[in-house]
């Protein structure tokens, strides 16, 4: 009996040799993902918890003033809301054309949309528009291009919406034409382009943080191109922005072969004062990572194309992307983080702006509001 039993106790030893990953010289095989590195990952590079986030969170917020050249903003002046139209809109909401001060000799233009059927107080958006010559009048979808209507699609849906005016553009054309920076750079030499219409989005958000019909404690911003850029600097710098999202904002700083549009040395110049450092090959001590990251924990959607400005550019955008994520993680609230890429090129379509538009309602509505529930055969 012995011989049987050796034979079957060699057979089984066997088996479980060949049935080894090691075996014949196999190498086990790893299914782990490789980690993913990039230029960005300086945003989290070092941090270990959230205190050291909040401690580098306060560097890179005044890297980010300093970038804006804040300290050279005028002083707040009163309002002074004026109304110059009225008109209701298929009986859905009042569209107002108002104005207000902005400095003391310089007053500002935008488009407000109040529901009528209004049962309390509402949440409030700032719709920033792109780079167009007639400005907000676009943004309440009164020329042009209807999937920009911002602030008719908008208030449709139960919001409070201004929609101003940029500060080049509508009302208030330079002399030398729309969105020419040179009469603003010798009026404010010291501040920048972007300094002035995020300050100016910030005094936006005044006029609608002082209506009766707005709920102060849920205000969003949105827009398109220089209006998307536009949602990351007004979030990043005024923190009453509970939501923002951004469409197809402007490339970056680092990666962007067409980085010294950030400072041209004519028509709209954003940073006059970065371009004897770009000239030298220097990079702003922020970058557009960083500024993103200074909205968290509040909520941000990203909506880009691969396929937008640039060839190849905004594939750096994703990887940028992966770094804001880490930070509302770390924050613990990686569901007010978002980004959706597509194909569609510098544009607002359908799917974009329903997901924006959703991304307001789950972040500035009532839980009740986008809450599903099952069907009732009753």
């Amino acid at each position: 009996m012995i011989a049987p039993i050796r034979s079957l106790f060699l057979l089984a030893l066997l088996w479980v040799l060949i049935a080894s990953p090691g075996f014949a010289g196999e190498v086990e095989a790893s299914f782990e993902p490789p980690e993913i590195k990039s230029s960005w990952d300086d945003l989290t590079q070092g941090l270990e918890n959230l205190e050291q986030w909040r401690e580098r969170r306060a560097v890179l917020k005044q890297r980010y003033l300093d970038l804006l050249r804040d300290q050279h903003k005028p002083e707040r002046v009163p309002l002074d809301l004026q109304v110059h139209e009225t008109a209701v809109v298929g009986n859905r909401y009042t569209r107002k054309l108002i104005s207000y001060q902005v400095e003391a000799d310089e007053r500002a233009h935008a488009y407000l949309g109040i529901p009528l059927d209004l049962d309390g107080q509402a949440a409030g958006i700032v719709a920033l528009h792109g780079t167009f010559e007639q400005g907000a009048m676009r943004a309440a979808g009164l020329i042009d291009n209807p999937d920009k209507a911002y602030l008719d699609h908008l208030c449709r849906r139960g919001y409070v919406v201004i929609a101003p005016e940029h500060f080049v553009s509508g009302h208030r054309v330079p002399a030398k034409g729309a969105y020419d920076t040179e009469a603003f750079h010798a009026k404010h030499p010291e501040w920048t382009a972007v300094g002035k219409f995020t300050w100016e989005h910030s005094i936006a958000v005044d006029v609608l943080a002082g209506l009766e019909e707005v709920d102060a404690e849920r205000i969003g911003v949105l827009g398109h191109s220089l209006g998307g850029h536009g949602s990351i600097f007004l979030a990043a710098y005024d923190e009453r922005i509970k939501a923002a999202a951004c469409n197809c904002g402007a490339s970056f700083f680092r990666h962007n072969p067409q980085v010294l549009a950030w400072s041209r040395d004519h028509w709209y110049t954003y940073f006059k004062h970065i371009r004897p450092g770009l000239l030298r090959g220097e990079m702003p001590p922020i970058d557009f990572h960083e500024i993103m990251a200074l909205i968290s924990p509040r909520a941000f959607l990203d909506v880009s194309a691969l396929n937008d400005g640039i060839p190849g550019t905004q594939r750096q955008r994703a990887l940028m992307l992966l770094r804001v994520m880490d930070i509302y993680e770390l924050e613990g609230v990686p569901e007010n983080f978002g980004f959706y890429i597509h194909g569609r090129g510098h544009s607002v379509g359908h799917e974009s702006r329903q997901l924006i538009y959703g991304w307001m309602d789950a972040h500035l509505l009532p839980a009740a509001a986008t809450a599903t529930k099952l069907v009732s055969e009753k």
